[in-house]
């Protein structure tokens, strides 16, 4: 893949795309977002799997910095899902896509539903990856009901806001943590599979500012109002042993989005692309609409293929 920075109104986004020369105006990009505890490189085990599944290159893949992660630098103060979403078009536009099927993870897949709500005509489809989307009514919710059915996050957000207030601080906090090991300690909820350097990743990435503030933006944002516009399928994607994405969620989501389908990953925490590629690698590309993957089915639960 080759990096590109295109200017857009949330400022200078880093975005890595598939090597060559622009796409044909008809060509349908492939946009993966990453969450708010990382960057574009997250999707690297996704990416391999998705080209060992293909026997190459993947073609029209886009996968940006969000604004205020990676190499896009932004103000955190200023960004909410519109800010992102309108970033990501931009984006891609400039790329010469017009037509966009979008994957995200976490913080990535709220935006890439914002996305799927602004964007209707150049959406084909959407595929979160542990969603974190509060059963869409965090808008609704008080702090206590935050903290009842969503304390693992909230927990980890309390500490987000004490790495921000550190400054520069912070960061150089949590590389110290690293260093010592403490850190893959702190972050072993968020896994179920055991993957080597994931810590030191999340470490290199981690930018607590942003963080802070996309969470604070998806407790203002009207969900409920705003996804039931939603037009194309959303195929949702979660581990059984996600901490922040509680399987009553599914429900409450199933009858807001109408194309809306959970499939569930046994033995899987919060990072299911990193967890088990090749499983996700294939549920996106049926998601496409090519090779239907073999999988057996039960309760809306896949059996892994890469386990």
């Amino acid at each position: 893949m080759e990096e590109t920075i295109v200017q857009t109104d949330a400022g200078a986004v880093a975005v890595r795309r598939t090597a060559g020369e622009l796409p044909p105006e008809d060509s349908v990009a492939t946009i993966l977002l990453h969450g708010a505890a990382g960057s574009w490189t997250t999707w690297r085990p996704l990416i391999a799997a998705l080209e060992a599944d293909r026997g190459g290159p993947v073609p029209d893949l886009v996968v940006p910095d969000l604004p205020g992660w990676g190499a896009s630098p932004a103000d955190p103060s200023a960004l909410d899902a519109a800010v992102l979403a309108d970033a990501v078009a931009e984006v891609t536009r400039a790329l010469r896509y017009r037509r966009w099927r979008v994957v995200g993870h976490s913080l990535g897949g709220f935006v890439a539903l914002e996305l799927a709500v602004r964007e209707p005509a150049a959406i084909e489809s959407v595929v979160v990856v542990s969603a974190t989307v509060f059963g869409a009514r965090a808008d609704r919710l008080s702090g206590r009901g935050m903290l009842l059915r969503y304390a693992p996050l909230v927990l980890l957000l309390a500490g987000m806001r004490v790495l921000a207030s550190l400054g520069r601080g912070g960061p150089a906090l949590v590389r110290t943590l690293d260093r010592w090991g403490v850190l893959r300690v702190l972050v072993s909820p968020l896994f179920r599979v055991r993957v080597p350097g994931v810590a030191h990743e999340l470490a290199r990435d981690l930018r607590p500012a942003a963080f802070a503030r996309a969470v604070a933006a998806a407790r203002a944002y009207p969900a409920g109002e705003r996804w039931a516009r939603i037009q194309c399928p959303v195929l949702a994607i979660r581990g059984d042993h996600d901490v922040f994405v509680p399987a009553r969620d599914d429900a409450r989501l199933a009858a807001l989005i109408p194309g809306w389908r959970t499939v569930v990953l046994p033995g899987t925490g919060h990072f299911a692309h990193v967890e088990h590629p090749t499983a996700v690698a294939r549920l996106v590309t049926a998601s496409m609409g090519r090779n239907t993957p073999s999988r057996s089915r039960h309760n809306g639960v896949l059996r892994p293929l890469d386990r």
